[in-house]
């Protein structure tokens, strides 16, 4: 392997019965899951045997993606894979900012169950929904949505895929208009618009919580504390000090991410580790650049490949 990275995921690709197996096969994997069920009693048990429907509530799914992430993060760092620079999709990017040290384990997962609980929070004061458009450029969404008050490109995942948020009655409109340009728009498995302005109260409440945690303990991030490059959802470039301010700006904001895959490139990652239950950020990995390496780790299996252990 040459500079590493590693990427962790979002919500949707969460399953009944993630981390059960991590959980089972590593006491570094267990110590996470254990800690987390701690600070939150129950989180183990939905993330091994929670029903898909409790996993779709974002109160939910955040802190159980969460922790199985942030536990395969740990086993991968135990056995000798260490990543130059971390990213995160959404949700995901605060288990990169905790695995490359700007938080400890217990602040991270509390962080991220208040960030769930506010989102769900917005989520439940309008019927919104999310899709990802295929097939069209940026420039088309953005016109499509143009037409539409309440509906917005919010993730810029990589070539001919672009997430929009926006409210639930306007969708069959726009999938219309979608589909009439030569695009599809495919349903997402979230409920809220996410990284939009529906999601403003939650970004300003967030804020407020992040204040409490850098009042105590303000790093200036991948300037000496924390020695893993950590790149930002908002701005595609690597954080510095403003951590606080990009984390819950975040929460109502795009998500670039094909150009952060492309400034990690460019910085010298040429092999990228999805951290997560899912193939989603790697797949779209072979659309931005198929010239680099990229893995997935969610299981035992995966962990085995990735090390290089024969089973």
């Amino acid at each position: 392997m040459g500079k590493i990275a590693f990427l962790f995921s979002g919500q949707g690709d969460q399953f009944p019965g993630m981390g059960k197996e991590l959980y089972e096969g590593y006491e570094t994997a267990a110590r996470i899951f254990d800690l987390c069920d701690c600070i939150r009693p129950g989180t183990r048990a939905q993330c091994f045997a929670g029903t898909e429907e409790e996993l779709k509530e974002t109160k939910n799914t955040q802190p159980c993606l969460f922790a199985m992430e942030l536990a395969a993060a740990a086993v991968l760092m135990e056995k000798g894979i260490r990543p130059a620079a971390v990213a995160g999709f959404s949700l995901g990017e605060l288990a990169a900012a905790t695995a490359a040290g700007v938080f400890d384990a217990g602040t991270g997962f509390r962080l991220v169950c208040r960030r769930g609980e506010l989102m769900q929070r917005e989520a439940e004061k309008y019927d919104t929904a999310m899709a990802a458009v295929v097939k069209l450029t940026p420039e088309q969404v953005e016109e499509i949505c143009g037409k539409y008050e309440d509906i917005y490109p919010v993730n810029f995942n990589c070539p001919g895929q672009i997430t929009v948020s926006g409210l639930a009655a306007r969708m069959p409109a726009f999938t219309a208009d979608v589909r009439a340009a030569g695009g599809r728009a495919l349903p997402l498995k979230v409920k809220g618009a996410f990284h939009s302005p529906f999601m403003k109260e939650a970004a300003s409440d967030f804020a407020d919580e992040l204040a409490k945690v850098f009042g105590r303990e303000q790093k200036d991030v991948n300037g000496g504390a924390v020695d893993i490059v950590l790149y930002s959802n908002v701005t595609a470039e690597p954080y510095t000090e403003d951590v606080a301010g990009l984390l819950s700006r975040q929460i109502c904001s795009p998500v670039q991410w094909e150009k952060t895959i492309r400034n990690m490139i460019a910085a010298g990652a040429d092999t990228f580790v999805e951290i997560g239950p899912g193939r989603t950020l790697a797949n779209m990995m072979k659309k931005i650049d198929p010239g680099v390496k990229a893995c997935c780790v969610a299981d035992l299996p995966s962990v085995w490949t990735t090390v290089g252990i024969k089973r």
